[in-house]
């Protein structure tokens, strides 16, 4: 059986920020002054699938999305909001009493965070914003620190997570048929279906697998990764005009303005999804 893998792309065209040389950084930026921030967790998806799964589908989307479209991809924020509000419920039903092993931190880390990193993207220059969270269901948080900051520096901000960009095309889920096909087109050799019995065989039970993971495809995969793409580049689209360079809003944030900026977030602790069980 053959597995449908990513395409040929000019993979060695270096696109992340971390590793450009100034000269290069200066080259892209000055093409697209748009940089992507992909966000994911480490968290258990199954027996079958890497911790990292929210990570790896987030990082191959921004990456593919700043050779095809234009833009630098920023250092990966590998930790996000769970464990809280009604992911707790959720967790003792997914995973029981079982240690989930799982790298979050609490919604007021993560977004004053995310604060800080809207303001070293301004501060780099760029002058448009792609907030991509491979962890579905907080980006409404995301997208009030967002709102907040943008208050200070009205310039393109989006934050969306990857099963926003495919409703009405793909159903998005947690380590079932949707998820694992993004890894099995991505990152094949991180995805074991050979594994899919171990929640009834090992003393970690279920550990959060999805009941319809053994539908998962590479070519399904593929054909949600390739929707994601198109979608990313309608926000990328979106965007232009860009802000001119020497506005007022591309002017540089001190710590104290960004600091003013998170306390306005913190303000409307009462409205993060978060916080709410």
């Amino acid at each position: 059986m053959t597995t449908a893998q990513p395409e040929e792309t000019e993979s060695s065209e270096t696109v992340r920020w971390e590793d450009l040389l100034p000269r290069e950084f200066e080259q892209r930026l000055a093409q697209l002054p748009l940089v992507y921030l992909p966000m994911g967790l480490c968290e258990p998806h199954g027996h079958v699938a890497a911790f990292g799964l929210d990570t790896h589908k987030a990082v191959y989307l921004c990456e593919e999305s700043a050779r095809r479209f234009g833009g630098i991809v920023a250092p990966t924020q590998t930790y996000q909001i769970h464990e809280t509000g009604y992911h707790r419920p959720w967790l003792k039903e997914v995973m029981g009493d079982v240690n989930p092993r799982m790298g979050s931190l609490p919604p007021d880390v993560v977004l004053r965070l995310l604060v800080y990193q809207l303001r070293a993207f301004v501060n780099a220059g760029f002058r448009a914003v792609v907030v991509l969270t491979g962890h579905n269901a907080n980006q409404p948080d995301l997208r009030l620190a967002v709102e907040e900051f943008r208050r200070a520096r009205d310039i393109p901000i989006t934050a969306v997570s990857d099963p926003e960009l495919v409703l009405g095309q793909f159903e998005g889920d947690h380590a079932g048929r949707y998820e694992v096909s993004q890894l099995m087109y991505v990152r094949p050799e991180l995805v074991d279906l050979g594994r899919l019995d171990d929640r009834n065989t090992t003393p970690l039970g279920r550990f959060a697998q999805g009941d319809d993971a053994h539908l998962a495809t590479a070519s399904e995969g593929r054909a949600i990764i390739e929707a994601s793409l198109d979608a990313i580049e309608a926000i990328v689209d979106g965007c232009r005009p860009l802000p001119e360079a020497d506005s007022a809003f591309m002017s540089f944030m001190s710590f104290e303005e960004a600091e003013e900026v998170w306390q306005r977030v913190a303000a409307r602790s009462d409205e993060w999804c978060t916080l709410r069980e």
